[in-house]
């Protein structure tokens, strides 16, 4: 017996890599918050003081931030959805919290989903020139966005960012790069193009 999926020709067909990513942010936020709560039960019986259980406290925290990040910037994005301005401030917090970089988000009130995500990876790719950390700063003029990154010292993989103007660039990519080409393709998407700026200490990305 052999299953058929039928798609609306008006509907393009979904993105079954996006709908994984989903999945699996979706199925991992549970566990992450039923032992953000049993640390929380151990704090209040008194091993608050303890050095393991600050650590598992810092590593969980750290984890649901990434696991929120990654949902928006890998998961499915459907073009009549939005992402509130609070909620995606909310996600940035955490992570400039609980990591090496400092992102603010200027822009006020709710985005759609698909800006949303290629903002996110626009903003994965800066992260990886800036492995040291640094400062990335999100605005919008209109309906153009704009992400700067600034930092003593940075690392530019040439190879990689070349992909953002031409996603049909050939390169090695891994999976610590995946964010290149799926923010070309995100882009793509939106009709958008992505344009790159560099100096020394800063890079800058709009579209």
């Amino acid at each position: 017996m052999s299953l058929s999926v039928r798609y609306e020709a008006e509907d393009p067909a979904p993105d079954l890599n996006a709908l994984i990513g989903s999945r699996i942010c979706h199925d991992l936020i549970s566990p992450l918050g039923a032992i953000g709560n049993g640390v929380e039960l151990l704090t209040l019986s008194g091993f608050d003081s303890s050095p393991e259980v600050a650590l598992i406290a810092q590593s969980v925290e750290s984890a649901n931030a990434r696991i929120r990040y990654f949902r928006v910037a890998f998961g499915a994005a459907g073009r009549e959805q939005s992402l509130g301005g609070a909620e995606i401030a909310t996600i940035l917090d955490a992570i400039s919290q609980t990591g090496k970089h400092r992102i603010t988000w200027t822009s006020d009130g709710a985005v759609p989903r698909p800006i949303a995500k290629l903002g996110f990876l626009v903003i994965l790719c800066l992260e990886s020139a800036m492995p040291w950390g640094g400062r990335i700063a999100v605005t919008r003029t209109s309906d153009r966005w704009r992400i700067d990154g600034q930092a003593d010292r940075m690392r530019i993989e040439t190879v990689h960012w070349d992909i953002l103007a031409d996603p049909d660039a050939t390169s090695r990519v891994t999976s610590s790069d995946v964010e290149f080409p799926l923010a070309a393709l995100a882009a793509q998407s939106l009709g958008r193009a992505l344009v790159t700026e560099r100096a020394e200490g800063w890079i800058a990305v709009t579209f």
